[in-house]
């Protein structure tokens, strides 16, 4: 016995009778009816799982009409409800009808009993298997729903330059053009991808990370297209590729400057073709995913050395969008740092913790080499370590080592280049402050840019 209702409809009483006495031995519940007007009231009131329903109830009209009308009600309600068409010889055409609409099978007119249950057997396992399907396809929804507001939610600042950045990102997110984020380590370029993600329509999919630097050549498509079981010795099981994985969503390439260039024509066929191929497969799969790559090098350098393929640049290089380094947006310092202080006071149990007004001018002086990522580590730090309800400027510690190791490695001319582009962005070209800053005239300035080619 299973632990379905069976609901029967038909306006013969004896045919009622006769198959109720039959299916009360297969099903825990079965109800009867012979006016189907009450085919919703039932529906509403019971969970129905197989419905064989009579395609005639008026005398004298045989054309099938009222089954297709209570079938389709009964889709409305529930489209996983089996039904099972109960009807005489000579309606066979008007069944086969019905199965077009969605019907599972139909049941003819005196019928044979073991023919009659094997009908029933397997609309009840076709029923079992919608609800498998349809359970899943919500669990997969809610995972989607809990991986996606799992990232980081963007912080805008005050600065111009950040907001001219959240408007490129307001103004692409709605279309599915590639997007191409440039930036440092730490300035927060996968938040920016993620932002692009929740506010594309999208949003309800995956967002698919892959960060390019840790693949290694050898498992290069077998990590982005995937493999089949036995394609190579270690390929026990198939296996879904990143691109298949972020199939309608989003696919995030972080460090996309680290592929080899071998990989480089792989992935740009790919982007050209729409489609992947698993590794030991012949099968195309069909490719719509929205592309979002990041990078911290000079790409168009890259191409020029050779290392970077001028095509695959184009390909990802739809829209660019740059995210400022830390130290040319100093405005935002202070909104960053009470954000995470918030984030970071919450998390370890100290809430109302307070940053005094000299440490976030020493936050704000500070170089700040790691970007957004060493601000937030500096603050969870600080909050953990500290004993007062006010962090002050002793609870900041900075390491200067990572910065003098890059400005070690300069010459002299190429750390006087930096200064002034640094400075040309912090003071957005003022070139009388640049000029005090740096201790030098205008017209020394004026030169050296020059010089440099500014």
């Amino acid at each position: 016995m299973t632990k379905g209702t069976l609901l029967i409809v038909d306006d013969n009483k004896n045919l009622l009778n006769a198959l109720e006495l039959i299916m009360q031995n297969e099903f825990e519940k079965v109800i009867t009816l012979t006016d189907p007007n009450r085919i919703n009231e039932i529906l509403r009131k019971d969970d129905v799982d197989i419905v064989m329903l009579d395609m005639n109830f008026k005398s004298g009209v045989h054309n099938g009409n009222e089954g297709l009308f209570w079938m389709r009600e009964i889709f409305n309600y529930d489209s996983n409800i089996s039904v099972v068409i109960v009807t005489a010889f000579g309606d066979v055409e008007l069944a086969v009808k019905a199965i077009r609409e969605g019907a599972v099978d139909f049941i003819l007119k005196p019928w044979d009993n073991s023919k009659l249950l094997a009908t029933i057997n397997v609309a009840w396992q076709l029923r079992l298997s919608r609800l498998e399907a349809t359970t899943l396809k919500k669990d997969n929804q809610l995972l989607k729903n809990e991986i996606n507001k799992g990232g980081e939610k963007i912080v805008l600042g005050a600065s111009p330059t950040m907001i001219n950045v959240m408007n490129i990102v307001k103004k692409v997110a709605g279309t599915d053009a590639n997007v191409l984020i440039t930036g440092e380590n730490g300035t927060g370029k996968e938040i920016v991808a993620r932002e692009i993600h929740n506010l594309s329509k999208r949003a309800g999919e995956l967002m698919v990370n892959v960060d390019m630097g840790s693949i290694t050549e050898t498992l290069f498509e077998s990590e982005l297209f995937g493999h089949v079981k036995g394609a190579f010795t270690d390929a026990k099981e198939d296996r879904k590729g990143k691109f298949e994985q972020a199939q309608k969503g989003t696919l995030f390439l972080d460090e996309i400057g680290n592929l080899s260039l071998q990989s480089q024509a792989k992935l740009l066929s790919v982007l050209q073709n729409r489609y992947v191929v698993k590794v030991g497969s012949n099968k195309q799969l069909p490719v719509d995913i929205r592309l979002v790559c990041a990078t911290n090098c000079d790409l168009m350098q890259m191409v020029k050395d050779g290392r970077f393929r001028e095509d695959l640049l184009y390909r990802i290089n739809t829209i660019m969008i740059e995210v400022p380094p830390l130290r040319d947006r100093v405005d935002d310092i202070a909104i960053l740092a009470n954000h995470f202080l918030k984030v970071h006071s919450e998390r370890y149990g100290k809430s109302g913790l307070k940053i005094s007004t000299h440490a976030l001018e020493k936050l704000a002086n500070h170089d700040w080499p790691g970007n957004v990522r060493e601000l937030q580590h500096s603050i969870e730090k600080a909050v953990i370590m500290s004993d007062s309800e006010v962090l002050k400027p002793p609870d900041f510690v900075f390491s200067s080592a990572s910065r003098s190791l890059i400005q070690s490695e300069m010459t002299l001319e190429e750390m006087e280049k930096k200064m002034i582009i640094d400075n040309l962005r912090r003071y957005s070209n003022n070139m009388s402050i640049i000029a005090a800053k740096l201790g030098i005239t205008r017209q020394t300035l004026y030169n050296k840019m020059k010089k440099y080619d500014l």
